[in-house]
């Protein structure tokens, strides 16, 4: 018997089929990848950097504004949508022409890392993000280990800069809004002892 090949979807039929599921997909080029759940660290990793990144902004008087992993990202040069784990958005709001739920210029986007996704986070997700040209730093937060990467392109250079901070004591600069985040605020409540 011949294997059948799915055929694939346009954008159009993308966003209907997500709307129609309650479930989200990120989507490449014609091809869609449903999102697992994540783990408790997960989810109180996510939950903090943002209430972090909501706090501080707000003490600056920023006109940049955190949003949670509900908010896709249209990376329109690459034809894909996919859902960072946490983003900051400066300025006015751009969505995509094609789907008026998706933004297109994040400054800043968080992905706490897992096992599953770990590889793709650190590499073909970010070279997607890439794409982007409002994006400037990209901050990676691992959940068994207290270690978060922040990489940072500054105003006029491809060159993208790595920093690590490992240890309760660090704080996490980040330097496209300008605000810092104390890695004990970041971890609160967070067992690193938990399987991922």
């Amino acid at each position: 018997m011949k294997a059948q090949k799915i055929p694939k979807l346009s954008v159009e039929e993308y966003i209907k089929h997500e709307r129609e599921s309650d479930v989200k997909y990120e989507y490449h080029d014609g091809e869609i990848y449903a999102l697992a759940g994540g783990t408790i660290n997960h989810g109180m990793l996510c939950g903090n950097v943002f209430g972090e990144l909501r706090t501080k902004l707000k003490e600056i008087k920023s006109d940049c504004k955190p949003f949670t992993s509900e908010i896709k990202v249209s990376i329109e040069k690459r034809n894909s949508y996919v859902y960072p784990d946490a983003m900051v958005i400066c300025g006015p709001l751009e969505t995509s022409k094609n789907e008026v739920n998706s933004v297109t210029n994040p400054i800043l986007i968080v992905e706490v890392l897992s096992k599953s996704t770990a590889e793709y986070d650190r590499g073909d997700k970010f070279h997607l993000y890439r794409q982007s040209s409002s994006f400037k730093e990209y901050v990676l937060i691992e959940q068994n280990r207290y270690v978060v990467d922040v990489h940072f392109k500054s105003e006029n250079s491809d060159l993208w800069q790595i920093t690590r901070y490992e240890g309760l004591d660090q704080i996490v600069s980040l330097q496209s809004i300008g605000v810092e985040i104390s890695m004990k605020d970041l971890y609160q409540d967070v067992d690193i002892d938990l399987p991922q």
